[in-house]
């Protein structure tokens, strides 16, 4: 838009310019013309002079137009009042920048057809002019004519080639934009499954311990005054988490490096607050633990929390098992449970399509349905994707 405003603000002052050029060479002549002694004819070549210069106001608009104006007035012009005789200053003038202006303003076959119309005109008015029509006259008469069309073809070319720059700044800005706009949508997207994932542990533990303590509170007051308690804290962290993943929106980059992100480091506490919920689950480490890229272990106790929470969910009665596997290339997590799993296990809710979009990023695969014992799910994820 800024691109399209500047080019009609650039038409409208070279307008202008034009028609002062022309107005400007007008008074110029016509003073050279009506200043001098009266003789024969001043009229008739006042009227010449005044169609030459004037034709100058559209040499830009249409210059091819303005040109063969110029020369076809010029010709006769030059006939009646030769150049070394009574002719005024403004006239050859005008028509060097008519000239200038079709090698200038035009391209292709315009321009050149321009110059040979001029030169054919220039060529016959030398030989008309006895005196002067000598070898030596026709090479100073193409170098008079030639000179301005090629400054004008000069003058072109570094303005197109301006013009290409501005283009290619336009797109490459537009490109950033464009960019940027991703860059923000891949940014809602990645803060939702976040939302999603906080959000979903949460209130299904809180259902859990809700339903518990709902139970046992006439029978076990101890018990339910436990599940209180943990749908306490369950609901306490689950708010601190989202205000700072809230609070990342109102920071840049360094202050996000600098928050602290949930980690496998902490997935015994993930695993207690899970016990605490009902669901018994037995914890495996396998190799040697190792300093993850950030989001490969931010993304593996994710997907950790997502398959114990749908076990929570939909599992039942059951017991789950978590087996986390280092090994020299690939970090592999693994939940198995006993129970029934999400639905059908064909991988469309919500949950299983954020773990699979995790892993996708990365790169790595995912694995989820029902198996002999029960639902699994398997996810691998490359440490070459990231690195700390």
């Amino acid at each position: 838009m800024r691109y399209l405003a500047g080019m009609a603000l650039t038409r409208l002052v070279r307008s202008r310019s034009d028609l002062l050029l022309a107005l400007g060479l007008t008074v110029i002549g016509q003073a050279e013309i009506w200043l001098r002694k009266p003789e024969d004819h001043r009229a008739v070549y006042a009227a010449l002079a005044l169609l030459v210069t004037m034709a100058l106001a559209w040499r830009v608009r249409a210059p091819l137009a303005a040109l063969v104006v110029v020369a076809g007035v010029f010709l006769p012009a030059a006939i009646l009042f030769p150049l070394s005789g009574e002719s005024a200053f403004a006239v050859p003038v005008a028509v060097l920048i008519a000239i200038y202006s079709v090698g200038a303003h035009t391209g292709g076959w315009q321009a050149a057809a321009g110059l040979l119309a001029t030169i054919a005109v220039v060529f016959a008015i030398t030989a008309l002019d006895p005196e002067n029509a000598s070898p030596g006259s026709y090479i100073f008469m193409l170098f008079v004519v030639g000179g301005p069309w090629l400054a004008g073809r000069a003058i072109r070319h570094r303005r197109l080639s301006e013009r290409l720059l501005e283009e290619r700044a336009v797109t490459a800005e537009r490109g950033r934009e464009q960019k940027a706009r991703a860059a923000v949508a891949e940014e809602r997207a990645r803060i939702a499954r976040e939302l999603h994932d906080i959000v979903a542990h949460a209130i299904s533990v809180i259902v859990v311990q809700a339903r518990g303590g709902r139970k046992s509170l006439a029978t076990a007051p101890g018990e339910a005054l436990e599940a209180f308690d943990s749908i306490e804290a369950t609901g306490r962290e689950a708010l601190a988490e989202m205000r700072r993943l809230l609070g990342m929106l109102r920071k840049d980059d360094r202050e996000f490096q600098l928050a602290p992100q949930p980690s496998l480091r902490h997935l015994d506490a993930l695993v207690a607050q899970v016990r605490e919920a009902g669901l018994p689950v037995e914890l495996c480490v396998e190799g040697e633990p190792i300093v993850l890229p950030p989001g490969v272990d931010l993304s593996a106790y994710r997907i950790i929390q997502e398959a114990l929470t749908n076990a929570l969910k939909h599992a039942g009665p059951a017991t789950a098992r978590v087996a986390v596997r280092y090994w020299a290339e690939d970090l592999e997590v693994e939940v198995t449970d006993t129970g029934r799993g999400p639905g059908d296990g064909d991988g469309a809710g919500h949950g299983l399509l954020g773990m699979r979009e995790r892993v996708t990023l990365f790169g790595g695969e995912l694995r989820a349905g029902h198996g002999r014992e029960g639902f699994a799910v398997h996810a691998r994820l490359p440490l070459a994707s990231e690195r700390p």
